[in-house]
């Protein structure tokens, strides 16, 4: 039987989607930094934090970016320190979320040019900072006192990565890499991060301004670099997800690596708060990089008026919307539909999947968590339609959430989906200019969801005692099938 949405009245025109029952990555989380700027007085001021994270809050995000400043006093080249981010991480981990950090420097002395500053400027003399050689192994020793400090402090830091934008040369805080470089790194020294000391912390691959992937498939294509990184990252600044990410995915997701986009921050040059078209285009950025292959997404600052918390600044006031300090932004709304319901599932392949950076006025993606199937529907258009869904599981109720505009009563509208009895097709309004979450339950009743196709071949995996995968296992492994079984086992040496 065809279940019909009583939500809203049927619209004139339609759409069909297909969500089939073939899988791809699993969702880590969704989250944010707690960096100087616009988190300021920085370290002191944690509602930012209480706000966004956790399964109490409304906005639900689960990963936590921190700067690794050049050492615990700072340095001469700026006034931040480790204890900035302490306060905002303790809250994120006692609320069960992920911290990890990044340096955009290492200490000055291990530097070419003597300071954690860049190098690009005239007080540097133009001369770029890059890690001196000599010091290659004194870099990952140098992460290992920033987790001890960490872990002494009473947060157990989850992933540390090797640079922020290696590939950027900044007057600020900053260190250049060129992709060998990193492998020479990686491949040398990697093994003396502590990770039986520290909980199996992860490695971040540098991320680079662009994710291209000249910095990140030569790690992947190095066996031995491959085995040290557990998380290849970048950030989206001048390519859309579908171009370099996509691409840099590829490699990271055959060798069973998670891919994080770290940082990007939508509109951030806009001298208003975002309009609702603005918060669209944002909305579009998380579907594509869904699309792409992202398993953690990290948007920039917490705490900014095209971010997520107010920061008080009156200037970007529009009309009746205000940028209230420690108030919750209309953006953190529309990363809700994803952070509060996307986290932890695992993504299904769609009939309209976007493939590639084209502008499209209609977007989708779709999901499996536990018992429920997620639908993810974004309408740029003046027009609202009627969206079929063919489902590939029987399903027995539904919820939509609706966001229209930036104005409160039209943030993250809830209403149910009417369906008589089970039903593999529903449709749904898709309003003009809309972000939508349908949530469909699953019946049980039905055997349909055990004959699923699985994204991947029927050979056995193997990854070491702290997840990383083996391309050649040996020693202690961890066994684990097609069917999503799992052992130890041990392969002798």
């Amino acid at each position: 039987m065809l279940a019909l949405a009583t939500v809203t009245a049927i619209q004139a025109a339609s759409i069909s989607l297909a969500v089939k029952d073939t899988r791809k990555q699993t969702i880590t989380g969704f989250g944010a930094a707690s960096c100087d700027g616009a988190m300021k007085p920085f370290g002191t001021d944690t509602q930012p934090a209480r706000l966004l994270y956790g399964a109490e809050s409304k906005i639900g995000l689960n990963i936590m970016r921190m700067e690794i400043s050049p050492s615990f006093t700072g340095d001469n080249w700026g006034d931040y320190d480790w204890n900035g981010s302490l306060p905002s991480a303790r809250i994120v981990k006692q609320r069960g979320g992920i911290v990890f950090g990044t340096p955009w420097s290492p200490p000055g002395e291990y530097k070419t040019n003597g300071t954690a500053q860049g190098g690009n400027s005239d007080s540097q003399g133009k001369k770029r900072g890059k890690l001196r050689e000599d010091c290659y192994d004194k870099f990952f020793p140098w992460l290992n006192t920033f987790l001890k400090w960490m872990k002494s402090k009473g947060v157990t830091v989850d992933a540390v990565s090797i640079q922020n934008e290696p590939d950027w040369w900044v007057d600020y805080s900053g260190c250049l890499y060129d992709p060998a470089d990193l492998v020479k790194l990686v491949k040398n020294y990697a093994y003396m991060l502590d990770r039986e000391t520290y909980s199996g912390v992860k490695l971040i691959s540098g991320e680079s301004l662009g994710f291209t992937q000249n910095y990140t498939d030569p790690l992947m294509n190095d066996p031995t670099c491959r085995e040290q990184i557990d998380i290849v990252a970048g950030h989206l600044y001048g390519h859309a997800p579908l171009t370099y990410m996509k691409q840099s995915a590829v490699l990271a997701a055959k060798y069973g690596k998670e891919v994080w986009m770290t940082e990007h921050s939508v509109t951030d040059n806009i001298d208003h708060l975002p309009n609702w078209h603005e918060q669209l285009i944002f909305a579009e950025e998380l579907n594509e990089c869904m699309l792409a292959g992202c398993t953690g997404y990290i948007y920039w600052y917490m705490r900014a008026h095209w971010a997520f918390v107010g920061t008080g600044e009156t200037k970007y006031n529009v009309g009746d919307m205000k940028n209230t300090k420690n108030k919750l932004l209309p953006r953190a709304y529309v990363m809700s539909h994803f952070s509060k319901h996307v986290t932890g599932s695992t993504r299904l392949v769609t009939s309209r999947d976007k493939t590639s950076g084209e502008g499209a006025t209609h977007e989708y993606s779709a999901y499996i968590k536990g018992d429920s199937l997620i639908v993810m529907a974004i309408d740029t258009t003046k027009n609202g339609v009627d969206l079929k869904i063919l489902l590939p599981y029987q399903v027995k109720s539904g919820t939509h959430l609706l966001s229209t505009g930036n104005e409160p009563e039209k943030l993250c509208q809830e209403s149910p989906i009417a369906i008589d009895e089970p039903t593999k097709e529903v449709i749904v309004p898709m309003p003009a200019r809309s972000l939508n979450t349908y949530i469909f339950m699953i019946d049980k009743g039905s055997t349909a969801i055990e004959e699923r196709a699985v994204d991947t071949d029927d050979t056995k995996v193997y990854y070491d005692i702290h997840g990383r995968r083996l391309d050649t296992p040996k020693g202690l492994c961890i066994e684990k099938s097609a069917d999503g079984s799992s052992r130890k086992v041990y392969l002798g040496r």
